[in-house]
């Protein structure tokens, strides 16, 4: 297994379409519902071992929905040997103000040998939407499905059951950083930063990039072929020292039910932007430019922590 100084993390992503029968009524962030709904309908469709639970089957290493839900770290994992598992192969997307739109727009994004299972997840999505999403059983029908490129590109691929073949997964050429750019948060993002939530008040560049670099290294230690190998400390401690040009962040409640701890979640986060100016950011670029897809934070797979980058003029004088 070769090693990478770069962050480099092979993904696809896909955009689902459907068609909703009856006015859409999901909460603010449905992502804990679809996850919820995916990851039952996966089960369903793969499992041949009933009633074992899935660290104690025979099958574990070679499932579908072990790998893509529990994601337990290979018995040869050198990180996170303290942990039963290891960040999943997916992010899911939620379009934003879809209260009335049509069709209904969900966003899947795999990572590296996370690809392999797409068609079950394809499946899975399909029998999720058609069971019902949320409290009040929502019926979703999949209508088709796009691959996006990283430049907003759209291909369609899945349609009326027919779906064309795959590309390799490929991780995106780095463009040119701006010299001043917004992040814009879109879901809550939950990080922690000595043992405590950070809140618009403590929030530093710090603990936002040791969470990100954390994230990307995991998810290219378990999920790729090229695990980053870089000098973590060194850009930890840097990034300790990078002052935010300027920030319009606020805390939003969000509370879900966790019907596998059978209790309320609390799950509040982060929502707004932040400026950065970008002189002497350049080891920090291509993690941020990244992190776009992998997100960042707590609860990722269900959509928290998603963010965007765009480039800002700078201010005159």
């Amino acid at each position: 297994m070769m090693s990478s100084a770069y962050p480099a993390i092979p993904f696809k992503a896909y955009r689902f379409y459907y068609d909703a029968p009856h006015p859409i009524r999901l909460p603010d962030y449905p992502g804990s519902a679809w996850r919820g709904a995916l990851g039952h309908a996966l089960k369903r469709t793969v499992c041949v071992v009933r009633n074992t639970p899935c660290n104690q089957c025979l099958l574990k290493n070679a499932c579908a929905y072990s790998y893509v839900f529990e994601t337990p770290p290979p018995g040869n994992a050198e990180k996170m040997r303290k942990y039963n598992a290891a960040p999943h192969p997916f992010v899911l997307r939620l379009p934003e103000n879809t209260a009335s739109n049509l069709p209904y727009q969900l966003d899947l994004i795999l990572f590296g040998h996370g690809q392999r299972f797409f068609p079950y997840l394809i499946h899975a999505l399909q029998m999720a939407g058609k069971e019902g999403i949320g409290g009040k059983r929502q019926i979703f029908e999949l209508l088709q499905i796009d691959e996006l490129d990283d430049q907003g590109g759209c291909r369609c691929i899945y349609k009326d059951g027919a779906l064309q073949a795959q590309s390799p997964a490929i991780s995106p050429p780095i463009p040119d950083m701006p010299a001043r750019m917004e992040l814009t948060f879109h879901t809550p993002l939950r990080i922690k930063h000595d043992q405590k939530n950070v809140t618009a008040d403590n929030f530093t560049f710090g603990a936002l990039f040791s969470t990100l670099l954390r994230r990307i290294s995991m998810i290219s230690y378990f999920h790729t072929d090229t695990p980053l190998d870089t000098d973590f400390a060194g850009l930890t401690t840097q990034a300790k020292q990078v002052t935010i040009a300027g920030q319009q962040l606020k805390w939003f409640d969000w509370t879900r039910y966790s019907s596998r701890q059978q209790t309320e979640m609390n799950l509040g986060g982060l929502v707004g932007n932040i400026t950065l100016d970008t002189s002497g950011l350049e080891d920090f670029w291509p993690y941020l430019w990244l992190g776009q897809w992998t997100h960042v934070g707590k609860a990722t797979s269900m959509g928290m922590g998603a963010y965007s980058i765009k480039a800002t003029s700078l201010p005159n004088g």
